[in-house]
């Protein structure tokens, strides 16, 4: 019994871990972001239309949207890895384990402890010794080609909900935060909470900071950003295809099951969250702003909007 709690007690530590630097990689990432697109005034802007002013921003609540079969359609790291083979960076049996894996996970709709950890193991070897700088320019050109057709019109409507209510909006995956990175830009979210893999002057080494971020990991890396950012959790709401993520749809006030799993179905209808699908033959989500964006949650961002007025005065 104490070994089996011994190493309940690692993999949880390790968990923290993952959620902890994921969270450090995120905050980092927004902030470079936010440098990097403001640009000077060209002073040609005779003749445009201004843009609608944005929603006041609402500085306690944001939402956390899961990828894989949530997002997008099917797994983002299969995706990237089909691109990485085109470019020869690993063989057609590497990619058929990929593909095995892409199988089951489209067909029973959840990932298995046994394939995670394969997935991990896989992801390890790529990516040793290749520069993060290499990495992130092949996964804007990959995304192009694999990814950017494959993103849920419903699931990308609820995520635009948040933002006209000022809400931040970020990924939660247990894919490379780099890659993560580039799908939350691509889709003008504010920023994504991955798995980070450890870099030495900017080449990966091959090991992970804690472990992959999935299952507890990610409910480690809500309340590890939450608290970094001044989030209310309970006016938080976070978004999930798959059982495995029970642990981070607990932590918020607003959990809302995208295409559930058996599983998740089950927990989603015994706890009374919000189900929508948007998958063939499932009845159509329709979009509405209390529902989803919980209840008091645009009164909070007008509130939000005046407070953050006032202390910027």
């Amino acid at each position: 019994m104490s070994w089996l709690a011994g190493r309940g007690k690692d993999r949880e530590r390790l968990a923290a871990l993952a959620g902890e630097a994921s969270a450090d990689a995120a905050v980092a990432m927004e902030s470079a972001a936010s440098v990097a697109t403001i640009e000077p005034d060209s002073g040609d802007d005779e003749g445009r239309q201004p843009p609608p002013p944005p929603a006041p921003p609402d500085l306690t609540a944001a939402a956390f949207f899961d990828v894989d079969n949530t997002m997008m359609i099917g797994a983002s790291i299969f995706h990237f890895a089909r691109g990485l083979a085109a470019r020869k960076y690993f063989t057609t049996s590497d990619l058929a384990g990929f593909a095995w894996q892409q199988v089951k996970f489209r067909v029973g709709g959840r990932e298995s402890k046994q394939g995670v950890q394969s997935s991990r193991e896989q992801a390890l070897s790529f990516v040793a010794g290749r520069t993060v700088e290499e990495m992130v320019a092949i996964g804007e050109e990959i995304y192009d080609e694999l990814m950017a057709d494959k993103i849920w019109a419903g699931t990308r409507a609820l995520a635009q909900l948040h933002l006209d209510a000022g809400q931040r909006v970020w990924l939660v995956t247990a894919t490379p935060v780099e890659l993560a990175a580039i799908i939350a830009r691509r889709l003008g979210l504010t920023g994504a909470l991955g798995t980070v893999a450890e870099n030495v002057d900017g080449v990966y080494t091959g090991r992970l900071v804690g472990d992959l971020l999935h299952g507890r990991a990610k409910a480690h890396a809500v309340r590890a950003l939450a608290a970094r950012e001044g989030l209310n959790l309970k006016r938080c709401t976070a978004y999930s295809d798959s059982q495995n993520d029970v642990p981070m749809l607990s932590v918020v006030g607003t959990a809302v099951a995208v295409n559930p799993d058996a599983g998740l179905r089950e927990t989603a209808r015994e706890r009374g969250w919000e189900i929508r699908d948007f998958r063939t033959g499932r009845k159509a989500a329709k979009i509405g702003v209390p529902s989803v964006l919980g209840a008091g949650a645009l009164a909070g961002a007008v509130a939000a909007g005046l407070a953050y007025r006032r202390r910027a005065a």
